[in-house]
């Protein structure tokens, strides 16, 4: 209950609760399109590529996120590009970015001048006690639209997903639709950056989706418990990290994985009585 009272009392760490709670809405519902349409490994080059714009922005003294925004989407929209009019292989187009985006990254943050190890740590494993007010907004925004979205068109995002051809025959501008999710997943990508870090956030992308998806089949429910699961233990992961004083990405990423093996285990036993009856 310590936890709280003081978020009453220190700005910060109502600005970590409410981030959390919005991170997890937004990865739960993007979350579910990569997963369903088997964007994991893309997910994690935009990640890592994004560590390219963070180190220009560094180098340039401008907002770190900005730089890493414009790098994610340049490298979603280039590899969605790329794979659908067959100029390279998707899983190749998603390495070259990874690495190039790493070490454009690594350059700028080393000729940064003043530039520490903790600067780069900050961004590699995230650091939710830094949000401030303005990227809590952002990401309020950024889930408002997400579950706008979804409510209103998730039968078309399912269909693109799974189906693209048949996405296509109804009558759904499939080309634009993945463009406009690319950017959606690049934004989300980068918003949650200063939660989990480059290296821990493609687990709150994945493992929520993974989880629900264990329990339903259907695209709306899956959507709508991958966001339960990643608000939940996005929200006791930083109450753990508070009273244990352990890194918040990590403690987040342990509280899902609990969660998962928890559904597992009941999904098991589950099965287990049926078949003894």
């Amino acid at each position: 209950m310590e936890f709280f009272y003081d978020i009453f009392e220190y700005r910060y760490l109502a600005n970590a609760l409410l981030a959390a709670i919005f991170a997890g809405i937004t990865s739960g519902i993007v979350g579910t399109y990569i997963v369903s349409r088997r964007l994991v490994f893309l997910c994690g080059g935009v990640t890592h590529a994004s560590f390219g714009g963070l180190g220009i922005a560094l180098y340039a003294g401008t907002n770190p996120l900005w730089g890493a925004l414009l790098f994610a989407a340049a490298s979603a929209l280039g590899i969605e590009w790329a794979s659908t009019n067959g100029k390279i292989r998707e899983d190749s187009a998603i390495g070259i970015v990874w690495s190039i985006g790493m070490a454009i990254g690594a350059l700028f943050m080393s000729l940064t001048p003043g530039y520490t190890s903790s600067d780069l740590s900050s961004y590699m494993f995230g650091s939710i006690i830094t949000v401030t007010s303005s990227d809590v907004t952002a990401m309020g925004i950024l889930a408002a639209i997400c579950v706008i979205g979804t409510l209103f068109w998730w039968r078309s995002i399912m269909y693109v997903a799974f189906d693209r051809n048949f996405a296509a025959s109804q009558g759904i501008a499939t080309r634009t639709a993945s463009y406009a999710l690319m950017i959606v997943i690049a934004i989300a990508i980068v918003m949650a950056i200063r939660i989990m870090g480059i290296v821990l956030l493609l687990s709150l992308f994945t493992i929520p989706a993974v989880t629900a998806n264990a329990l339903t089949k259907s695209y709306a429910a899956i959507s709508f418990w991958a966001a339960i699961i990643a608000t939940t233990s996005a929200v006791v992961g930083l109450i753990a990290s508070y009273h244990w004083e352990i890194p918040p990405g990590t403690s987040i990423i342990f509280t899902l994985t609990i969660v998962l093996f928890a559904v597992k285990l009941y999904i098991f036993a589950k099965q287990k009585l049926t078949l003894d009856a």
